[in-house]
């Protein structure tokens, strides 16, 4: 692994882990205290944290200069992305296979974590004419 991608890595890990808590916290607050479905609060703190995420990675992760029109419309795919996963994972390991929440959660995250850099990196925030 090339040095700038280390420390694209590292940064993003740095992002990921603040809207990870955030994410965490808002599931966890759904639950507990709201009494709402383990997937309906996890999907809330998914897009909670969506906002943040961009915002963090565009400025501190990558030093994007794509366009914001560009950026936002890849994120949001991107996004769309992780959330299928992230519902689909919890639905399969909360939902069906019954694991507590927070256990399903960390597994989701490990999924989404992985296709959220790949996604963000090659094509979200890669310099303009062509992915890294």
């Amino acid at each position: 692994m090339c040095s700038t991608m280390r420390r694209e890595l590292l940064r993003f890990l740095l992002v990921g882990g603040f809207c990870t808590l955030l994410q965490y916290a808002v599931l966890v607050a759904g639950v507990e205290l709201l009494h709402l479905d383990a997937v309906v609060a996890s999907t809330s703190g998914f897009l909670a944290s969506a906002v943040v995420n961009y915002l963090l990675n565009r400025r501190f992760t990558w030093a994007s200069t794509a366009a914001h029109a560009v950026a936002v419309r890849r994120f949001l795919i991107v996004l769309a992305i992780g959330l299928a996963l992230n519902v689909l994972g919890m639905r399969l390991l909360h939902g069906y296979l019954h694991w507590h929440y927070v256990l399903s959660q960390v597994l989701t995250t490990m999924v989404t974590v992985s296709w959220n850099f790949a996604g963000h990196r090659h094509w979200t925030f890669a310099p303009a004419g062509g992915a890294k």
